[in-house]
């Protein structure tokens, strides 16, 4: 017997032609270099992004070739999300945060053949272009600055393509999207996602108990588009019909709030470097914005303290504890409460919400030790392991002993889960303090050491000790004008950890050093404190 339905392709075609057709007059807003706004429509975003793929398939592009971005979250690069993939073409961002030899490494290890340019992100490119084999680039060039010899106006491309074109007939298991991860050992490794991988993860993210994005929403997303798809959003909202509000270039908190403000901004995504700033800046000035009533932000990337989430509900925002990895497409757990969680008290439920959630929809988990798989008793830790139709079942032409042999991912988070399913990330495997035989995860020191009032970072890392093999550190950043001393650290921690978890050796820096995502780079703060003297 076989079913009745019919074989529809789940391609990003399904999501453009809706956009297209159903949401005509509903805004896409791209903040500019200059800081002035550009407005346009689905409307227009249905019809320029044909144009790219016509364009696209006048110049040659062929099944599967690569076509790399670096750009800054912008209608054009939401153009490229689209127009690319749907002339069977993959489109693949450029992280421009990282050094010009991964750069050049990653675009030569995909094959990319064309590029589409940010002008203002041109001289980073120009340094890497030389030793790529990328034939042509296409430079969004908004100043209308004659170009250098070599680089071609994206506007004047867009006008190349066929006026009677059709969009092909895609398989859903082709591939559409292409992004690299700098969060493996080695050199960056890539993930090639499928149309219907990222339709199913679109429709995932959607969910109520998820993102909840719809189009009653006015998303921003803070999270660049150039990491891991920023995260799902541009499907999203074209999906829904959701506003959509691009920040552009201006990611310092006081630009930010001022467009969530100006355009009365829903939903907000980003990690949590970003909502340190703001949050700031709302305590500092909490009149100045009038922000939406129903604003929410939607925080991943690395573990949120408890203390900012208390920090933004004291504020009226609403903050969403998430967790995926550029190999799941991203999202693979969002935290919300529970109707019968609603009796808890206050402490529990914060308590509750720090913690990075159940899996979502068509994410299978469980975690692992030396043991077997643990039990879900929210104490006993393991490696997480997911596996499901949007997590990848291999790196691009790379090896990797990520994967178990019955087909698991292995994430590299140590987690604990509870009876309940929710998800608490302890640390990641590398990051995990061993002292005297004994684990200690850094990630709840360093909540801790956030939920200070003095505070405004804190890293801890493992520093080797002759007599307990390792001791965490603390590096600490503090809020302009404030102090706070060691000793009174201690003793905060003291309260709620046992005596050798707690740092001995703390550090007062004036900046924690990020990876390209925004993450706290602890390789860097492990080196520069390797040699630290201990006292006796």
């Amino acid at each position: 017997m076989q079913s009745t339905m019919m074989d529809y392709q789940l391609t990003l075609t399904g999501i453009l032609k809706r956009s297209g057709s159903l949401f005509k007059k509903i805004e896409i807003v791209s903040s500019m270099p200059d800081k002035s706004l550009q407005r346009y429509t689905y409307a227009d975003l249905y019809i320029r992004s044909k144009k790219l793929s016509a364009a696209l398939k006048s110049a040659g592009l062929e099944p599967g070739q690569r076509v790399a971005t670096m750009m800054w979250n912008s209608s054009v690069h939401l153009e490229a999300y689209f127009g690319v993939p749907c002339a069977m073409g993959v489109f693949h961002t450029l992280n421009f945060r990282l050094h010009s030899s991964d750069l050049t490494y990653i675009a030569n290890h995909a094959d990319d053949r064309f590029a589409i340019i940010d002008e203002i992100l041109l001289p980073i490119f120009q340094e890497i272009h030389k030793n790529t084999k990328i034939e042509r680039v296409f430079v969004a060039n908004r100043s209308g600055k004659e170009l250098p010899s070599g680089y071609e106006c994206y506007e004047d491309f867009l006008e190349t393509g066929q006026k009677d074109y059709e969009f092909p007939e895609l398989n859903e298991n082709s591939p559409c999207a292409m992004c690299y991860t700098s969060g493996t050992t080695g050199k960056p490794k890539g993930v090639v996602y499928s149309h219907r991988a990222v339709v199913l993860h679109t429709y995932g993210i959607c969910l109520s108990d998820t993102c909840s994005y719809s189009s009653n929403d006015v998303l921003m997303p803070v999270v660049p588009q150039f990491h891991a798809n920023a995260w799902g959003t541009p499907f999203a909202a074209a999906m829904v019909g959701a506003k959509m509000v691009m920040p552009g270039p201006h990611m310092d908190p006081v630009s930010l709030l001022n467009l969530a403000n100006d355009e009365q901004v829903t939903v907000a995504v980003g990690v949590p470097t970003i909502w340190i700033g703001i949050l700031q800046e709302l305590d500092k000035s909490p009149t100045r914005w009038k922000l939406n009533s129903n604003l929410r932000t939607i925080v991943g990337g690395s573990a949120m303290p408890e203390s900012m989430i208390r920090g933004f509900f004291a504020h009226g925002i609403d903050t969403i504890h998430a967790w995926g990895m550029t190999e799941m497409s991203p999202i693979g757990t969002v935290s919300h409460l529970r109707p019968y969680m609603d009796k808890w008290n206050d402490d529990k439920k914060f308590n509750m919400r720090a913690k990075q959630g159940p899996p979502a929809p068509m994410v299978e988990v469980r975690a692992m030790n030396e043991e077997g798989e643990i039990n879900w008793d929210g104490t006993t830790m393991g490696e997480l392991q997911v596996k499901g139709p949007c997590v990848a079942s291999s790196y691009y032409n790379a090896e990797s002993d990520k994967w178990t042999k019955d087909g698991w991912f292995g994430t590299g988070d140590v987690v604990t889960i509870d009876e309940d399913g929710y998800i608490k990330i302890a640390d990641r495997t590398k990051d995990l303090i061993k002292s005297g035989g004994e684990w200690i995860s850094s990630v709840d020191i360093e909540n801790a050491l956030m939920g200070h009032p003095s505070i405004s970072e804190a890293a801890v890392v493992a520093i080797p000790h002759p007599k307990w093999d390792e001791r965490p550190l603390a590096a600490i950043v503090l809020k302009p004008g404030l102090n706070v001393c060691p000793s009174e650290l201690k003793k905060m921690l003291l309260e709620k950890f046992a005596k050798w978890w707690v740092p001995e050796a703390y550090e007062f820096i004036k900046e924690i050093p990020k990876t390209s995502a925004g993450k706290f780079k602890k390789s860097a703060l492990r080196e520069k404190y390797e040699d630290w003297s201990w006292e006796d």
